[in-house]
């Protein structure tokens, strides 16, 4: 596995007038593997979009290594970096306490129902993860009177167009501390990501060890 990261050119506006929407980033992330689409190959490529000290940046978790040139299509010159991610992996251990960071879809299908709803409220949100935590490997504190993590940001950006209809999604961004349960459940979820929505930036889990 490699993560990859490119600064976006938020400064040059028609180099990144594209990039409207987040079908377009999907489009940009698939481009930047273009071995695998001459291969008739395409694997799933985990992203998101990260705004840090004033940058943003997109952040790519992938089984081959990136194109450089695609993935600098719309980004600052020099600013791509591609890391072997296996490594890192291989070091996780059961009881570890790490700093995370997830960008998510937190929604859910009712019972009897084949349509998906967006949890709206920042309660729900975080339920949402906290309910998702053993079955992915790791435990989080969440109640009334200690919590280990928060919502960061909240948005709706928008997917694409069908027709005149803007269609958006929910997004959600926690950062916090977590706790390693299971190391090979937690690996998987890493590497596959959580929830929803993840050709669409979502379901990326970065770790640093505290």
């Amino acid at each position: 596995m490699y993560l990859s990261r490119v600064e976006i050119d938020v400064n040059n506006r028609q180099k990144i007038k594209d990039l409207t929407q987040l079908s377009a980033f999907h489009n940009w992330v698939e481009q930047s593997f273009p071995d695998e689409i001459r291969a008739g190959k395409r694997l799933r490529h985990l992203w998101r979009l990260d705004r840090l000290s004033g940058k943003l940046y997109l952040l790519i978790l992938s089984e081959a290594k990136p194109n450089p040139e695609g993935l600098s299509r719309y980004g600052v010159a020099r600013t791509v970096i591609t890391k072997n991610y296996d490594n890192f992996l291989s070091q996780i251990k059961q009881g570890e306490v790490m700093q995370f960071r997830l960008t998510a879809n937190p929604s859910y299908r009712p019972k009897d129902q084949n349509k998906v709803y967006p949890h709206v409220t920042a309660t729900q949100q975080m339920q949402w993860l906290a309910d998702r935590a053993e079955k992915s490997g790791f435990q989080v504190k969440y109640s009334e009177n200690e919590q280990s993590f928060n919502i960061v940001s909240r948005d709706w950006p928008l997917l694409s167009y069908r027709g005149n209809r803007r269609v958006r999604l929910s997004r959600v961004t926690f950062e916090g501390t977590l706790q390693v349960t299971d190391a090979n459940l937690f690996k998987e979820m890493l590497v596959n990501g959580l929830g929803r929505e993840k050709a669409f930036g979502m379901g990326l889990m970065t770790v640093i060890p505290r």
